[in-house]
Order: structure tokens, then sequence, then C-alpha cells
């Protein structure tokens, strides 16, 4: 992976805005490993810029649960194949295209551990989508797509220890036992990070956030 570039919350944000003034719409993509952070720099951002901005996770397209126990993926749910990854690209295309209508896209609700047709509504006023993922950078049909309809990527980096402490932190959040918790962050979990952390090498920007000062 090249060496990440240590960038403060609001150059990115900075970064991000300029961005969205660059166009009738731009879109901006935060890839990385489970855990590394991405939902929280991706929603930083979308409240500084304000309402022309929004934000789109590609989480949206997880497939539900009942698909994944029909296709045997239950146990991988979180890889790239548990994923609709054509319409996940199919509704950036719409995105990037400023229709005159607003675009609805699907949102992830951890609550339930299941999509939400329609639940995120991008108006034309919006200048700048922020969507997230583990995969935007995938080399793989039909993810490889996805690198071509994004106008920025950013690899967001984070050392493996904190990542999989956060992880293991979220998945008793969300009622696995502690035993559970570690097993996932440590299986599934370590594996697509060691699949998505291949591709950083094609993002615009490998950025890690600075480390919080002591308490």
């Amino acid at each position: 992976m090249p060496p990440p570039r240590v960038l403060p919350v609001d150059e990115l944000v900075a970064r991000a805005r300029a961005l969205g003034e660059a166009g009738p719409r731009r879109l901006l993509g935060i890839a990385g490993a489970p855990g590394a952070g991405k939902s929280t720099l991706a929603e930083q951002i979308v409240a500084e810029v304000g309402p022309t901005a929004r934000l789109v996770p590609m989480d949206g397209f997880h497939l539900a649960q009942s698909q994944l126990l029909r296709l045997g993926r239950a146990e991988r749910k979180g890889a790239a194949d548990t994923f609709d990854a054509n319409g996940y690209v199919s509704l950036l295309r719409r995105l990037r295209r400023l229709e005159p209508t607003s675009v609805y896209a699907p949102e992830f609700r951890r609550d339930v551990e299941e999509p939400v047709a329609g639940a995120i509504e991008v108006p034309p006023s919006v200048r700048l989508v922020v969507t997230e993922g583990n995969y935007l950078l995938l080399p793989d049909d039909p993810w490889q797509e996805v690198r071509q309809l994004v106008h920025e990527i950013w690899f967001l980096d984070l050392d493996a220890e904190v990542r999989q402490r956060r992880l293991t932190a979220r998945h008793e959040a969300f009622g696995r036992s502690p035993e559970e918790a570690r097993a996932w962050a440590s299986g599934s979990d370590e594996a697509n990070a060691a699949l998505v952390s291949g591709t950083a090498e094609r993002a615009d920007l490998v950025v890690r956030l600075p480390e919080p000062p002591p308490a």
C-alpha cells in the first residue's frame, strides 16, 4: 500500500468542498477496510459542507438476509459477493448524470441488519455526493465501474489493532457476545480487510487521520 498522508479532517473537508464546487455534481468516494472510520469521516464531511452534500453509503446495497441464506453466504455477510454491486453501480450512474428529479437510495439499518429501499433522497440541488464502503476500488467486474464513475476516491488507512478493537465493540453493540464479536472481527472482517488493503494503490489519496491527543 502507498504510504498514507496524515491530514486533519478540516483539510479533507476543504478538499471535498472544492471538489463539489468544480462542476454541476461531483461524486467523492471513501474506501477502506472494515472499521477504518469511513462512515464517521463521510458523515463529518457532509455535515460540514451542508445541504448541498449528501451521504449515500454502499452498505445500502447489502443483499437481504433471506437472499444470503438462500445463497449460503449469511456467514460471510459483508464480503464483496454479499452486495448487489450492479445495483450500486447503476445508482452511481444516475447520481453522476444529475437527473432533474430526486433520486432515492437505499440505506442499511444496523438495528435490523437489513437494507431499506428509498430511505435517502438526493435532490437535484445536491452538488456533492459522498459514498463510502469497503469495495469502491476493487478491480473486479462490476465493481471496477465504480472507479470510473466516482470523480475522486480516497482510501482511509488505520492501524489494524485499532480497527479490530473498533469492530469487536461494534459487533457487541449490535448484540453479539464478546466471543462471537471477536471471532467475527478476526475472521470474516479481517479476510475482507486483506482484500481491500490491496486496492489502496488505485485511490487518488491514501490518508490517515491524525492520532487524537492523549487524555
